[in-house]
């Protein structure tokens, strides 16, 4: 199991809308004959790349997936009828199936005879797979906060300046979870500041996720880097927001509420358009209107071994004003980046749903 969970990581990226999911066939004395990965959305599914490289040494075998096998018919066929025609007769499964679109999939195993268990690495498995259990679970994608920032807590300089606080192995690191979400996430704040690109770098066969810059007033200019061809880009303004000076730009517009859109209005949206993860890289003010609106569901930060003195905190206007309602996490992992720490947590809180 541990080994289709590492399987199915390979999909990150690309299977949006769709989780990723692992699995590996062995014969009955435990030898593996096939393994497989969802690559793609609309492509095989895990199981069936599995069951095609197994052949014939399905028959009888037992088949751990990290997903409870699909039970529908969409762009594929279900999984739990494969397994059957294959002649599988046990199969392992780590997370149930939240989607009742495609659950069931126990179910009909069982009913052909085939012996199904559930639960096995249940946790790890469904931290690989988060962002789409959360997608599934709470109606909206799955937010990563992403910052960076000196040992004393400054994502800047008094002066404004903040290239570059973090190593080139930590910037590289980032280009990887841009890789791994479908869409990145600025606000005005940003766009101004740093004119950001936003695309992925450096990463063979990357999948360009899409930008989306938060500007309510839609005061870019048409020369922003952000505007460019390397990947696709969604503006978010206000719904009277002038656009002329933008012509033909995908626009998306939304409520204001106290002259600002509302979090849970962004990401609805965002949801509807197929997003079902979010890698937010703005600056302090965003990352504090998600966190008091309960939508961030991971933070990572990149520590760099530097002090300021000075300058904007990485979070602002969180809505906390004693300490008993901070917002308390649970590290998950830290590790170094170069000569930066990276730690990655999750509130120890539900996040809000919709």
């Amino acid at each position: 199991m541990r080994r289709a969970i590492a399987l199915a990581s390979r999909g990150l990226g690309s299977t949006s809308p769709n989780p990723v999911v692992g699995c590996v066939i062995t014969d009955s004395d435990g030898t593996v004959v096939g393994e497989g990965w969802h690559q793609r959305a609309g492509g095989p599914h895990a199981e069936v790349h599995a069951l095609r490289a197994a052949g014939d040494a399905a028959r009888g075998a037992t088949a751990y997936v990290t997903l409870e096998p699909c039970n529908h018919t969409g762009r594929t066929g279900p999984c739990s009828q494969a397994l059957i025609e294959a002649g599988i007769t046990r199969v392992v499964y780590a997370v149930p199936d939240p989607n009742p679109q495609a659950s069931g999939g126990a179910d009909t195993l069982r009913a052909a005879g085939v012996t199904a268990e559930s639960g096995l690495l249940q946790a790890e498995a469904e931290a690989g797979n988060a962002a789409w259990l959360t997608s599934v679970r709470l109606g909206r994608p799955h937010v990563t906060w992403k910052y960076a920032a000196t040992l004393d807590g400054r994502s800047a300089a008094a002066d404004g300046s903040s290239r570059w606080i973090t190593c080139p192995e930590s910037r590289a690191d980032v280009h990887r979870l841009r890789a791994e979400a479908d869409a990145v996430l600025v606000g005005t704040g940003t766009l101004r500041t740093d004119d950001p690109h936003l695309a992925v770098r450096g990463i063979d066969g990357a999948t360009q996720p899409l930008r989306v810059a938060v500007d309510t007033r839609a005061g870019l200019l048409p020369t922003a880097r952000i505007l460019d061809d390397a990947a696709p880009t969604l503006l978010v303004t206000g719904e009277d927001a002038d656009t002329r000076h933008l012509p033909g730009r995908d626009v998306l517009r939304l409520p204001l509420h106290d002259g600002r859109i509302a979090v849970h209005d962004l990401l609805t949206a965002l949801y509807a358009r197929g997003v079902r993860s979010v890698l937010l890289e703005g600056g302090p003010t965003l990352a504090g209107a998600f966190l008091e609106a309960g939508a961030v569901d991971r933070v990572i930060g990149y520590l760099a071994p530097a002090l300021l003195g000075a300058g904007p905190a990485a979070l602002a206007g969180a809505g906390i004003t004693n300490i008993a309602h901070a917002v308390r996490l649970e590290i998950t992992e830290a590790g170094r980046t170069g000569t930066d720490l990276r730690i990655t947590a999750v509130p120890t809180t539900a996040p809000k749903e919709h």
